[in-house]
């Protein structure tokens, strides 16, 4: 598209897998060098540190979990070490559990928030710390489920909203400060976490079917919104949600 970020340098949560790798290897084919969170699977995060790496671009590996405090801090200590700096932040990764209100419990629903949306918050307020060569930019990944009711994603998509409203305070918060926070929302992905829905085929054929542009989202297609709200180019969008569903959502 066109877009580059020659020499900026980017955190990428959860890029191991699906849509963070592909805003990983996005961000690489844009000249940024990119750090890859990755928490259990060592082996996809080192594959995408060499697609990285191939690409002409630095890739640096940070094991932890974005919902503990400690992790986080470990990280951008080692961020700091290596790089000295950070201009982009994408958090991106997530878990939850998928279960009809009648089977949640309150351990279920805070770790649900606390991975999808409370993590957004240290994340940031050590990204603001770092020393970075202009403006700063953080984007979070949300999904539709944050507007609409979804079978078995209460908890999720609550933890979706909570995420966008905590954008919207942060984006209000931090513009003076030269911080833009951003926030894309994807529609249905065919990634490996809808292999844990139960009515996974279900929700694939619907969302097909509702699609009016006739396919489902990609990865690729998360990955170069994200990409657009990290360039100049998106300077004055500030605190928005942008909806990458090939227009699922505007149907009723």
């Amino acid at each position: 598209m066109g877009f580059r970020l020659p020499g900026k340098r980017a955190l990428v949560t959860g890029a191991s897998r699906g849509i963070g790798r592909a805003i990983a290897v996005s961000l690489a084919d844009a000249g940024v060098n990119v750090a890859i969170n990755f928490f259990r699977h060592r082996g996809p995060a080192e594959e995408v540190a060499r697609d990285i790496e191939a690409r002409g671009t630095r890739a640096l590996l940070l094991r932890g979990n974005v919902a503990d405090e400690e992790h986080v801090e470990r990280m951008f200590e080692e961020i700091k070490e290596q790089w000295g700096g950070l201009e982009i932040l994408v958090s991106n990764a997530a878990s939850g559990v998928l279960k009809p209100v009648s089977h949640l419990t309150l351990h279920h629903f805070h770790w649900t928030m606390d991975i999808n949306a409370a993590a957004l918050l240290p994340l940031v307020q050590r990204f603001i710390l770092l020393p970075s060569e202009g403006q700063k930019c953080a984007v979070a990944v949300s999904s539709l489920g944050a507007t609409r009711a979804i079978p078995n994603y209460a908890a999720v998509g609550a933890s979706k909203a909570a995420l966008e409203s905590l954008v919207r305070h942060l984006a209000a918060e931090l513009g003076p400060c030269g911080v833009r926070v951003n926030a894309v929302s994807a529609g249905t992905v065919d990634t490996d976490a809808l292999k844990h829905f139960p009515n996974r085929d279900e929700l694939l054929g619907e969302a097909l079917k509702r699609t009016p542009a006739g396919r489902l989202v990609t990865p690729d297609d998360v990955a170069n919104a994200v990409l657009f709200l990290c360039t100049d180019m998106a300077a004055m969008i500030q605190g928005h949600t942008l909806v990458v569903d090939g227009g699922y959502s505007i149907l009723a």
